[in-house]
């Protein structure tokens, strides 16, 4: 299998020996070694989870990377963050997923208004199975855990990914102090109930939501 480790925050290097790995493309910065390079289609195994990215907007090109020696990723210098999977199903945004092993399956999830909310679709990406994956953020992302005693409300531009037994509800904060213009600004929040960890980053996307 592939290893992942950090160098700095921003830059990801994989060993392989033999192994692949797939990873957002164009986001190879340098290698060692011998490597194939080979883009795939979609970025869902299958031809359903090409066409259902393609029908909600949770189109994300991906490459094939596979050799022996280093390689190198990054993404516009943006915070990485490595995720290790022992069976479990991560659930993450399109745009925050930089690499995968190769023997981790890649699909689409159903997220209802939340993904309406964010303008990408009523769909999410899933990652499933035993490997690394990493993930990118803009500026450090903090992990924070969810439990049945205590539920946790996110804004959506602000949402990287998230994994566990956990159940997410899109709610409205809207009240008359938010048409006044005194509110806080966050009109929508996504809710996690549940077991689990959700990902998020100190920086929001412009989202439908975020400019109520």
């Amino acid at each position: 299998m592939a290893q992942f480790r950090l160098q700095g925050s921003k830059v990801l290097a994989v060993d392989m020996s033999g192994d692949a790995v797939k990873a957002k493309n164009g986001s190879m910065v340098a290698y060692d070694g011998r490597m194939a390079f080979k883009k795939m289609t979609g970025g869902g195994d299958g031809v359903r989870g090409m066409v259902t990215r393609r029908l909600t907007g949770e189109q994300m090109t991906v490459m094939e990377v596979k050799g022996e020696g280093t390689c190198w990723f990054a993404d516009r210098a943006s915070e990485i963050n490595l995720v290790t999977l022992r069976g479990e199903k991560l659930y993450v945004e399109a745009s925050n997923l930089l690499c995968t092993d190769a023997g981790l399956r890649t699909g689409t999830s159903f997220t209802g208004m939340r993904g309406a909310a964010q303008g990408n679709g009523l769909f999410t990406t899933t990652v499933e199975g035993t490997g690394q994956a990493a993930l990118l953020s803009d500026g450090p992302a903090v992990v924070l855990r969810v439990s049945s005693q205590y539920p946790l409300q996110v804004d959506p531009g602000a949402y990287i990914a998230h994994q566990g037994d956990l159940r997410q509800h899109f709610q409205s904060g809207v009240t008359f102090r938010t048409y006044l213009g005194e509110g806080g600004g966050e009109a929508f929040q996504i809710r996690f109930e549940g077991e689990g960890l959700v990902y998020v980053q100190p920086s929001e996307r412009n989202t439908v939501g975020g400019d109520v």
